[in-house]
This record gives structure tokens, C-alpha cells and sequence, in this order.
């Protein structure tokens, strides 16, 4: 996982130290614009300093034992014990050097490793202060008082909560019927468009090696969202952008494959840690659903234009199924871990008078990468750290926002044109009535 190796530690991470030396600046204007504290990048260029010191230290002594080692077999019998003697001394403080640059190495790894990747570009400020760069269509008018995504989901025999609840807990569900045949078609549209679009299919494993799960950036500060099986030491994903990012990893790929472009379904798992009382009616908050999932690893310097590629094919999805959406570039405080910029797509909720995520995509530049020791040969034949990439091109969620916007007043829903071939059908009619109260 590591970049490389020496007496002063691994030094994974997302920061190029040469590049922080530079421009220690870009850390630090960074870490203000994530709200958190600047002074991270004055640390780390202390950390390196008194680290490069040692090892400098340590090579110095390292040669001069080396030299006194050898100065020992053609020394007279007279100079030999004062040379032993000397020799000796120098190993103690070879080891002690060596130990001082591997400490400071580590404490080096350490810090790195908390450190969130840079931020490129995106507003300042925390989960309110995203910016609205597009809105698409217009919030339906109802002539009837619309239903939320559950009632109707009761009616059509498409969603059950209760039973989800009594097999499995809070948060848990059941998709029936139509319900599972709307997600199912859902997720298919979505790996039939990525595929047309040049994207590999994968069904990737959902239990991941710690390395991994830290490699991508999840076991964070927000690792209490993060299943754990510790007798196996595995932990449970919550988007296939974790396996996926690890497929590579330890690798180094031919810079002409890339961009290497891959479409995950997968099923996914989140604790929901923190969320009390959020969202517990339906589905939009839930411990476990199906997600289809697009990665890219390409060059550094081509990371913004397949960034606005993945958001554009979001987009594609989302007007094929006939949904209202807003298009929001996500402020700096609110970005995960990994990504130097998101991207999130929200489609209007009616029975909630509000916009609501359905897609994210991340352009997670080269930390990943770097964490994951993922590379290819630039024209030079150097290897040089890729950039990784992310986007949600359909999941669960969705069927919130199909149901809700598409509804008709007797409980049916219309199904979206384009959706139609995969549903094998027009219209999801209602199998029971509408609770009372």
C-alpha cells in the first residue's frame, strides 16, 4: 500500500511533500476551505525537516561505521582495539539514528494519513453552503394531494417496511413485486447506459481488507458509518467505489489504458451512525441497499474533464426517467475524506417540497492513488500516481423520486418511458388501498 520504503517510514498519504515544501500555501488555504485547522501544513513541513535530518544523520554515521569497518583489517595490532572500540560505539548510535528517522517517519505516516485530500475548486464554507450550478425542469403541480414514496409503495405491493423491520430492525426493508422489479430495471438501465458508453461491467466483492478500506479514505472520521466483522477483520463497503479503487492496487498500469473505466453493482452497507430521527419513514435513509457505480482511473492532468463526464452521464440517467433535478457543487467542508470536488445531483421530493440526493460524483484526484500505491508509465516510461474518479449512476434511492414525481391520484404510477423495456410495463397499479389515518 505504501509509496515506498526507508528507515523513516512509509509515507502514504495524499500529500506530495516536495510539492507541500513548495507551496505550503495550497495545504493550508485547503484546510480553511474544509474548515479545519491550517496550521496541519507547519507541522508536516517540521515532521519532514527533523525526519530528512535524521536520515541524513543516520546515512553520515551509517558510512563512517562502514569505514572504520573496514579500516579495522589493515590496522595494527595497537590502533585495532581503539578502532573495535570506536566501531562499537558507532553501531549504538547507527541504531539509535535509525530508530530516531523511523519514529519521526511514523509520526510523519500519521499525520499524513489525517490529512483530507486538497481541495480543488469547490465554494467554501460547510453543508449549506453548496452552490447551485443547474436546475432542471420544473417541481410538478398537483391537482390531488400527493402521496410520500411509502403509501404508495404499500399500495402497489412494492415496499415493505414493516417486515423488514420485524426480520431485521430499524431501517431495514423489503422490495416486493413491482418494487423489486423497479430497481432491478433501474440498475440495469444504468449498467446498459455505462456499458454503451465504454465502461467494464463488475459484480465486486462487498468485503473489503482494512488496507483497502483505508486506502480509500473511509475509515476516517467517519468511520463509525463503516460495518466492522472483527473476527474476520473484513469490513462491510458502502459504495463499490472501495473494492473498486483496491482492483488496482500495488499496480502499475499502461498509461495508454487509460482512462480505465469500470461499472460496479453491488449492494451496500451503512450504520447510519448520527442519523437519529433522520429520515426513518421509507426508504431515502436506510441500512443496506443496491447501488450502481462508476470508476475511473486516468491521468492527473485529464481528472476535471472526466469529472464533468461522470456528472454528465448522471445527468443523462436522471432525464431519462423524467425527474426534476438540481445540480449542486458541494462546499469544501461537506466533501468527504477523498474528493477534491463533488458533484451531487438532487431530484425533487414533492411530498417533501425539497430537493433530495440521488447522485454523487468525486474527483478524488491522486489520493487514493497514493494510499493504494496505484500508478501507470507516463510517456517517459516514470511511473507517476493516477488520479481516481467516482460517480452513483443508479441506486435505491431512486425509486423514492421515480414514485413520488410519476404518481397519479388513484395510486398508480407511470413509468418513465425509457424505463419501460426494463420494468415491462406502463403503469405500477395499486394491489391494495391506501391506509387509513
Amino acid at each position: 500500500m505504501s509509496a515506498r520504503r526507508e528507515p523513516g517510514g512509509n509515507l502514504q498519504g495524499v500529500i506530495d511533500l516536495r510539492a507541500l515544501r513548495d507551496d505550503p500555501e495550497r495545504l493550508r488555504a485547503s484546510q480553511r476551505a474544509r474548515g479545519e485547522d491550517p496550521s496541519v501544513a507547519d507541522r508536516l513541513l517540521e515532521l519532514d525537516s527533523d525526519r530528512r535530518s535524521a536520515l541524513t544523520r543516520f546515512e553520515t554515521l551509517r558510512a563512517e561505521q562502514k569505514s572504520v569497518g573496514k579500516s579495522v583489517s589493515k590496522a595494527s595490532a595497537e590502533e585495532r582495539e581503539e578502532l573495535l572500540s570506536q566501531a562499537k560505539a558507532l553501531a549504538a548510535q547507527v541504531k539509535e539514528a535509525e530508530a530516531e528517522a523511523g519514529r519521526l517517519g511514523d509520526e510523519l505516516d500519521a499525520l499524513l494519513g489525517k490529512v483530507p485530500n486538497l481541495v480543488e475548486g469547490a465554494p467554501e464554507g460547510g453543508v449549506d453552503d453548496f452552490r447551485v450550478v443547474d436546475t432542471v425542469g420544473e417541481p410538478r403541480a398537483f391537482d390531488f394531494t400527493p402521496r410520500d414514496h411509502l403509501e404508495l409503495g404499500e399500495m402497489l405491493g412494492a415496499i415493505d417496511t414493516e417486515r423488514g423491520a420485524k426480520v431485521s430492525g430499524a431501517r431495514f426493508y423489503f422490495l416486493t413485486g413491482v418494487g423489486a422489479q423497479l430497481e432491478l430495471g433501474l440498475l440495469n438501465m444504468a449498467m446498459n447506459q455505462a456499458i454503451g458508453d465504454g465502461f467494464t461491467p463488475m459484480i465486486p466483492p462487498v468485503l473489503v481488507k482494512p488496507e483497502t478500506m483505508e486506502g480509500t479514505g473511509f475509515l476516517g472520521e467517519h468511520s463509525d458509518e463503516v460495518y466492522h466483522l472483527e473476527d474476520d477483520d473484513l469490513y462491510l463497503v458502502g459504495t463499490s467505489e472501495v473494492p473498486l479503487a483496491g482492483y488496482h492496487a500495488g499496480e502499475i498500469l499502461s498509461g495508454d489504458s487509460l482512462p480505465s473505466r469500470y461499472i460496479g453493482w453491488s449492494s451496500c452497507f451503512r450504520r447510519e451512525a448520527g442519523s437519529y430521527g433522520k429520515d426513518t419513514r421509507g426508504i431515502i435513509r436506510v441500512h443496506q441497499f443496491n447501488k450502481v457505480e462508476m470508476f475511473v482511473h486516468t491521468h492527473p492532468d485529464r481528472a476535471h474533464e472526466e469529472h464533468e463526464r461522470l456528472l454528465a452521464w448522471e445527468r443523462t440517467m436522471l432525464d431519462k426517467l423524467e425527474l426534476p433535478y438540481r445540480v449542486v457543487d458541494i462546499a469544501g467542508g461537506d466533501l468527504g475524506t477523498s474528493a477534491a470536488r463533488k458533484y451531487d445531483c438532487e431530484a425533487w421530493v414533492p411530498t417533501q417540497g425539497t430537493y433530495r440526493e440521488l447522485t454523487s460524483t468525486s474527483n478524488c484526484t491522486q489520493f487514493q492513488a497514493r494510499r493504494l500505491n496505484i500508478r501507470y508509465r507516463d510517456e517517459d516510461g516514470k511511473p507517476r500516481f493516477a488520479a481516481t474518479l467516482n460517480g452513483t449512476l443508479a441506486t435505491t434511492r431512486w425509486i423514492v423520486a421515480v414514485l413520488e414525481n410519476h404518481q397519479r391520484e388513484d395510486g398508480s404510477v407511470v413509468v418513465p418511458e425509457a424505463l419501460r423495456p426494463y420494468v415491462g410495463r406502463d403503469v405500477l397499479e395499486p394491489v391494495r388501498p391506501a391506509k387509513k389515518g
